[in-house]
């Protein structure tokens, strides 16, 4: 399939283009991330890359390859050198034609005769091809191409050869007449002046190419628009990014070597972020997520795990130095458990925010497959702050789970095929439980309830009436268990209510149960959503979930999981 040609006609970009030499993807990103015009997929650098000479050793299709390659890391015009066309014309045209269907913007042929070999060698064979042979080359290659985008650029050897200017000239003028968008005018002169001199009497008849490796001032001698002004439109630094990368590790491997390890080098070399940043990793990831799902790959889990626990009683000597979702379960915290289930469930993305005891819960979960976000105000702002700070960048379903609750996979699955926009999870059984050393959350529900029901059919739902520590139990149907369920819409309806809170004039006025948004619960916003006719259901269970309320339950948990590890 044909490749659109980057950059349009490169040469009618205003000013002077500067592009950087590269090898492969990986260098040729770092070009354009320092903002340069574009990219020369350099002959010497590509050979040099497999260590061996830039003397036609490599074929075109490894050539091509690479340029390739350079092509699909960046957005910007790529630029190929490829030495004298690879042979004769026909050699040429089949050359254009691969480049141009690859999408390359250009490519420049040297008027040498093949094999060639590289143009600063010190005392290197260079032998200059007829100009009647180039010319037809040129042609063979301009006829060749489909689109008037497609770059040939004419590189002129005769002043690398030591034939003078006047040849250059001659050699260029016919070159130009034969087709060529631009002249690439090579000089080994350690000073300017030589390329200066030849722009001079050039006069602008096509543009000029000029690379400045063996005579570096001109840069600092000459402005854009000096040079503009004598013709020149594109500089090449053809190899100075190899150069730079050789030199640099080199002094890294003498180092190793030297010291026989690595902690002395770690403050001089690229971290691993910066690596896959380069990558494209975080773009994988977001691809992924977006296009390889699996049945659950458009969910996004968040786990509030902020709060400080305020347990008195049998079980504050367990929470001394830690929340309670990092108790300890035979070997596994409380969350660690539940990461473990959902990480086994291939969800989109897992989100944990963390804020009390951060340092011991992150050491804790190390090498678990989730998203930490800090929530740094946690003492002041609690779990609904700690929600929306993973919330607010989802827009599709969501999953909440609280930390401090074990629970089942089969629970998880069942609530993920309710067909409704805001579903809660509810437990009917809490009245069995006499002690307690915390207000549950309890909900009470439109439906009438009869005297001891305990649990519906299997995808049943009832409507919330109302949620929260203060709902009497005399009307209340379930305990909140700390798991809830939104589809897109639903998300979409909780972050909207929430952002109209937040902005309103009433934001530090009691909210609900809270004494304000900022140290509200997640209950206090889906009360907030029931006021506004917002539906909410409930599902009420029976099993597949505990909480750790007190030593017995501590000690009840450890005696059934022990034998699951």
């Amino acid at each position: 399939m044909k490749k659109s040609i980057k950059g349009g006609n490169f040469f009618e970009k205003k000013g002077l283009l500067r592009i950087v030499g590269a090898h492969d993807g990986l260098s040729a990103k770092l070009v354009e991330l320092n903002g340069f015009d574009g990219v020369w997929a350099s002959g010497l650098e590509i050979s040099a890359s497999y260590a061996v000479p830039d003397a036609s050793i490599l074929t075109m299709s490894q050539y091509l390859e690479r340029a390739c390659e350079i092509r699909d890391a960046v957005t910007l015009p790529v630029i190929a050198d490829c030495d004298t066309g690879y042979g004769n014309s026909n050699n040429t045209i089949y050359m254009v034609k691969k480049y141009e269907a690859a999408g390359i913007t250009g490519v420049c042929i040297e008027d040498k005769k093949f094999p060639k070999v590289n143009s600063l060698l010190d005392d290197g064979r260079q032998e200059l091809a007829p100009i009647a042979e180039f010319v037809g080359k040129i042609m063979a290659a301009k006829n060749a191409r489909i689109s008037k985008d497609f770059l040939v650029i004419a590189r002129v050897e005769a002043l690398i050869a030591g034939w003078g200017e006047e040849e250059a000239l001659l050699r260029a003028e016919k070159y130009a007449e034969a087709g060529a968008d631009a002249i690439l005018i090579h000089s080994k002169s350690k000073a300017p002046g030589e390329v200066l001199s030849f722009a001079e009497k050039w006069q602008k008849k096509v543009p000029l190419v000029l690379v400045p490796t063996t005579y570096p001032s001109i840069m600092d001698e000459c402005t854009d628009e000096e040079l503009l002004e004598k013709g020149v439109k594109m500089v090449i630094f053809a190899n100075q990014g190899m150069r730079s990368s050789i030199k640099a590790l080199n002094l890294t491997l003498r180092e190793m070597k030297k010291t026989g390890g690595i902690s002395g080098i770690e403050d001089k070399i690229a971290p691993l972020g910066e690596i896959f940043d380069l990558q494209g990793l975080t773009d994988l990831r977001h691809e992924e997520k977006k296009f390889l799902r699996s049945e659950h790959g458009d969910v996004t889990v968040i786990i509030p795990a902020a709060g400080k626990p305020n347990h008195q009683g049998s079980m504050e000597p367990l929470l001394r130095d830690r929340p309670v979702c990092m108790i300890d379960i035979n070997g596994k915290s409380i969350l660690e458990r539940g990461l473990d289930i959902l990480d086994g469930m291939k969800f989109g993305e897992i989100n944990v925010i963390v804020g009390y005891e951060k340092k011991k819960a992150l050491e804790s979960l190390a090498g678990k497959k989730a998203r930490f976000i800090h929530n740094s105000e946690y003492e002041k702002k609690h779990i609904l702050h700690s929600f929306m700070l993973a919330g607010k960048d989802t827009s599709d379903r969501t999953l909440m789970v609280y930390s401090d609750i074990l629970f089942d996979r089969a629970l998880i699955e069942k609530v993920l095929k309710q067909k409704h926009d805001i579903v809660l999870v509810g437990d009917s059984t809490y009245t069995r439980f006499g002690h307690r050393n915390k207000k549950l959350e309890l909900i009470s529900v439109r439906e009438k309830m009869s005297p001891g029901r305990r649990s519906l059919g299997e995808g049943m739902v009832m409507d919330v009436a109302r949620i929260g520590k203060n709902v009497d139990e005399r009307t209340a149907a379930f305990e909140f268990v700390g798991i809830a369920y939104f589809s897109a819409k639903g998300i979409r309806a909780f972050k909207r209510a929430y952002s109209k809170v937040i902005k309103s004039p009433e934001r530090k006025k009691k909210f609900h149960e809270a004494v304000d948004i900022s140290k509200a619960s997640f209950t206090d916003m889906v009360q907030e959503l029931i006021d506004g006719d917002v539906p909410v259901k409930v599902m009420p269970v029976n099993s597949g979930w505990m909480e750790v309320h007190s030593f017995e339950d501590y000690n009840f948990a450890c005696s059934r999981i022990k034998d699951r590890g």
